[in-house]
């Protein structure tokens, strides 16, 4: 097996952490008898998608490579998207970002077993579901409208301060927050008309978000969805009818909290096909997107995540 671990150099502050886990890694696989393992920094996004190709031409023929996420929901993303569809591939997170949004499936408190190299090497993998969506694919979480409006507000921020907040994680969640907010004072999203068919149901009409779960957590403290497990075949979907300004605010709380309004709608997805005539705001892992029109779908088995102690998916608290 080659083993291809791939940092992004923006989830850690100090960059010492990072030099002291690549000196970890050296370490570990020089006491091996055949080392194989590969070391590289992701510069740009999606650069670790090139990252990996390369690495998968030095392999040997049908060598499994298992690619190690280091970072955060972001480099998961990459990495993903770097492996989907390809043979002989699996997927490890080795968590270091600010939510580490998809780890938490196995547990709140076992995220820090995920640091183990020396147990990410030898741990089985267990068939995981992701989202597909265009040419892309999402491993957690996909939304639109006004939650993905609250990202963009926060990632206009991040880019700028992205120490501080590396230094400060709560100020993520506060931002996400105050993004939200922003977001229910502008009219055309808080009432956009979709047209949105899910599993050849017609769902069409005025939504504020479409929020679609691969797994229970996002956004840093927040279960909206506690019953979505990446192996179960389906995307928990909430539509999420207008109640205007003050009704979004009044139920915002208890949303954070993972408790579903009676103005949201829940269903269990396979395929969604969504239009609108305004754009769409597309908020993937954290990544943003922008479209008219996007079918979304539940791929079943077609990943080997890299899980540790023999731990399975969990249903979230809520």
């Amino acid at each position: 097996m080659k083993h291809v671990f791939v940092f992004n150099p923006k989830s850690f502050v100090p960059k010492t952490q990072m030099d002291y886990i690549i000196d970890t890694i050296g370490q570990f696989f020089r006491t091996q008898e055949k080392p194989n393992f590969s070391v590289q920094i992701s510069h740009f996004p999606r650069d670790a998608i090139g990252i990996i190709k390369r690495e998968i031409m030095t392999a040997g023929e049908g060598e499994t490579v298992r690619v190690y996420a280091v970072g955060g929901d972001g480099i998961l993303f990459d990495c993903l998207n770097g492996i989907i569809g390809l043979p002989n591939m699996e997927l490890a997170s080795v968590p270091y970002g600010k939510t580490n949004d998809f780890i938490r499936v196995f547990g709140e408190d076992k995220v820090s077993l995920f640091r183990n190299i020396e147990a990410l090497v030898v741990a089985k993998t267990l068939p995981t579901d992701v989202i597909a969506f265009g040419n892309n694919y999402a491993i957690n979480t996909l939304t639109i409208g006004f939650e993905s409006r609250a990202v963009i507000k926060m990632s206009n921020f991040t880019r700028k301060h992205s120490i501080l907040l590396n230094r400060f994680t709560f100020l993520y969640n506060f931002l996400f927050t105050i993004g939200g907010i922003t977001a229910l004072f502008d009219h055309d999203i808080l009432y956009q008309q979709y047209n949105i068919i899910i599993d050849n149901v017609d769902f069409s009409g005025e939504y504020s978000g479409i929020n679609i779960a691969n797994g229970p957590y996002y956004a840093g403290n927040k279960s909206v969805m506690p019953m979505a497990r990446p192996d179960d075949g389906t995307l928990h979907t909430l539509l999420f009818k207008p109640l205007g300004l003050l009704g979004t605010l009044f139920v915002l709380p208890n949303y954070l909290k993972g408790k579903i309004p009676s103005n949201c709608k829940l269903v269990r997805a396979k395929r969604l096909e969504i239009r609108s005539e305004l754009p769409l705001e597309i908020q993937a892992d954290g990544e943003i997107f922008f479209d008219t029109s996007i079918t979304v779908e539940v791929k079943s088995n077609a990943v080997q995540f890299v899980t540790v102690d023999n731990l399975t998916y969990e249903k979230a608290e809520g």
